[in-house]
């Protein structure tokens, strides 16, 4: 009996010793956060940076590690990507596994701490245009600019920042001559100050930040944002808008519903869905897109002098426009699609003729005399015979030619009312006389 009055009590302390073994847990675990920076620096992964930096903050993480791996990329994407990892409330720390080149630098600049890993690099961010050439004097100095500002706000030496963009700064002692821009290796980046820390992994380097202990959240790039990434690259768009077009071209030369207007649907639904994930496209945007199909497809049954079709137009290419992050690049893009959509057309219209949608704007049958139309009456009987004019011919008038009564014309002169006349020759329905000598 004393034994079970007992086994009440002795629950009631193990659930006391475990929450408070709960609480003491819960109070001395920390959360980092681990988020990868990979391929090339674009609008996509900028918007899953700014999803990742959120969700950390929201969790209450202790850290922020930013794994990177980029040969560079875009200058308006790296920007934005800057300000999100400046504007963390959390600590930052930016980890070079591979490489951090160009824009992956000044990303790697803007955060508290950098770490690299032995036998990576990180630096050469100038700025380069779309044919691989240096940029224009202006473009070059706002970057430079910018990558000294980043330097600086974090303790480091803007001389180096300034080097890994500008080439004509000199600095002999990493390699760094007039003409070459400054890379750094782990080791020169940590005996310049430009690294805090030389980790051998991740392990490592949260040893060196005091988190060995820490809660690990690896954040993972979904697979709608792998296709927002891939979709906002400035090189696949134009892709996909001649892709769409030329699919939508030939859809219109052959007959139904076939894979070419699968494809070209596709390809203008993935850009769509790409920019929609990625912040930069909204519903009104596919509403004007739809919107401008719709005109298109009523130009196509119900020709309204072009209206409808510069209406179409004009609204798809302005949802284009307002999906893009790039004015300048959406432009390009859409003057690329439009060149090869005019091409193809082109070559459709002449090789395989006129065929779909085509055929109601062209009449293409001809009304032959061998199948029996007859444009008018020819009467070339008429040629020789006489008559008499019942109405002054001048020169076109009224005669009286084997009794029937004709519209008559003379060669160019006058002929009075009642004169002799004798057909001269007979065109189609125009008869031509001449007065005859008496």
């Amino acid at each position: 009996m004393k034994r079970i009055r007992a086994v009440p009590g002795l629950v009631l302390i193990l659930v006391i010793l475990s929450l408070f073994q709960l609480s003491a847990f819960s109070s001395s675990d920390q959360l980092v956060y681990v988020v990868p920076v990979e391929q090339t620096v674009e609008r996509g992964l900028e918007a899953f940076l700014e999803r990742s930096v959120a969700e950390a903050e929201e969790a209450g993480a202790d850290h922020l590690i930013f794994e990177i791996d980029t040969p560079g990329g875009a200058v308006d994407a790296a920007g934005n990507i800057s300000s999100i990892i400046e504007g963390a409330s959390v600590p930052t720390t930016a980890y070079v596994t591979e490489e951090a080149m160009s824009a992956g630098a000044f990303i790697a600049l803007s955060a508290d701490s950098i770490a690299m890993k032995p036998g990576t690099e990180m630096g050469a961010a100038q700025v380069i245009d779309g044919s691989g050439n240096a940029a224009g004097t202006k473009a070059q100095s706002h970057w430079t600019a910018n990558m000294v500002n980043a330097a600086e706000s974090n303790g480091r030496d803007p001389i180096y920042a300034q080097a890994m963009a500008d080439p004509s700064v000199d600095l002999p002692d990493y390699r760094a001559g007039e003409g070459e821009l400054l890379s750094f290796t782990a080791s020169e980046a940590f005996e310049t100050g430009y690294a805090d820390y030389i980790a051998e992994d991740r392990q490592d380097l949260l040893k060196e930040l005091d988190l060995e202990n820490a809660v690990v959240m690896e954040q993972d790039v979904s697979i709608a944002e792998h296709i927002a990434r891939f979709v906002t690259n400035p090189v696949i768009i134009p892709i996909l808008l001649s892709v769409g077009s030329l699919g939508i071209i030939f859809e219109l030369y052959s007959p139904g519903f076939g894979i070419p207007g699968i494809l070209g649907l596709s390809s203008l639904t993935l850009f769509f869905f790409g920019h929609m994930l990625a912040g930069f496209a909204g519903m009104e945007t596919m509403i004007l897109f739809g919107g401008g199909l719709l005109l298109l497809f009523i130009e196509l049954l119900l020709p309204g002098f072009g209206i409808f079709g510069l209406l179409g137009i004009s609204a798809v290419v302005g949802s284009l426009v307002m999906a893009s992050f790039s004015t300048t690049n959406i432009v390009i893009s859409i003057l690329i699609a439009l060149a090869l959509a005019v091409m193809a057309a082109v070559l459709l219209f002449t090789v395989f003729g006129k065929r779909g949608p085509m055929k109601k704007f062209v009449l293409e049958e001809s009304l032959k005399s061998r199948d029996g139309y007859v444009s008018s009456t020819n009467r070339s009987e008429l040629v020789g015979k006489t008559g008499i004019s019942v109405t002054p011919l001048r020169p076109a008038g009224t005669a009286v030619i084997q009794e029937e009564r004709l519209d008559v014309v003379t060669e160019g002169g006058y002929i009075e009312q009642g004169m002799t006349i004798k057909v001269i020759s007979v065109n189609g329905s125009r008869v031509v006389v001449r007065q005859e000598n008496t």
